[in-house]
């Protein structure tokens, strides 16, 4: 019985520590601790649903920089984004998911970074190996299937993903014409699986800034 007692307890001892590895990134929305920037967000999402692109362009600095490539002002943004679906598909899930204001001193509340992945995961974290699960209950599956068992479901876990597992589909006739469609990945616990693409982000991927010049704001 003793026996038995101390193996019960190793396995409830081994089952906390995994748990206690879980990290998470919660989402964070400080926008309402600016009116002025609240409201343009509002006016700015409203646009991009209705994938107003005029509007969008008319809040874009005149200087912005929009990739590490050298694109830069609106003549960057269209050789950039030549495919208009795209650009709202990546761009609608920056500007609904929270950030932070990331300005110092007095002008703290004129710059605000989004989405809250990029301003919240954790500093002694490589940002190049480390994702989030970002959704509530997010469906974990044994394969990269809809129709597969579910694992667990995760809420904001950080996760390592293995970019060689991922299922892609082809969206054109180039080398990198392409959307993947599942990630493979493993939590922090050690729990691994298959969950849909698009919740799972990383911190380092599509974001945007935002600085109130001369009473504007400019994105």
């Amino acid at each position: 019985m003793k026996r038995l007692s101390l193996l019960l307890f190793a396995v409830v001892m081994v089952t906390v520590v995994s748990r206690a590895q879980e990290r998470y990134v919660k989402p964070v929305d400080e926008a309402s601790q600016n009116p002025s920037f609240l409201a343009f967000r509002n006016k700015l999402i409203a646009a991009a649903e209705r994938k107003d692109l005029k509007y969008v362009q008319s809040i874009m600095d005149p200087k912005i920089e929009l990739s590490f490539g050298g694109h830069s002002g609106l003549s960057g943004f269209g050789s950039l984004w030549k495919n208009e679906a795209e650009f709202w598909e990546e761009f609608l899930p920056v500007i609904k998911n929270g950030g932070k204001f990331v300005g110092e001193g007095r002008k703290r509340l004129n710059f605000f970074s989004a989405p809250y992945v990029f301003t919240d995961m954790p500093e002694d974290l490589d940002h190049f190996e480390h994702f989030a699960v970002f959704g509530n209950n997010v469906n974990l599956r044994e394969r990269p299937e809809m129709n597969a068992p579910v694992i667990a479901q995760l809420s904001y876990n950080i996760v390592k993903v293995d970019a060689e597992a991922a299922t892609k589909r082809k969206t054109g006739p180039g080398e990198y014409d392409y959307k993947i469609d599942w990630q493979k990945i493993t939590t922090l616990g050690g729990q691994t699986g298959w969950m849909k693409a698009e919740y799972v982000r990383s911190p380092i991927d599509y974001r945007a800034g935002f600085e109130k010049k001369r009473g504007r704001w400019v994105m």
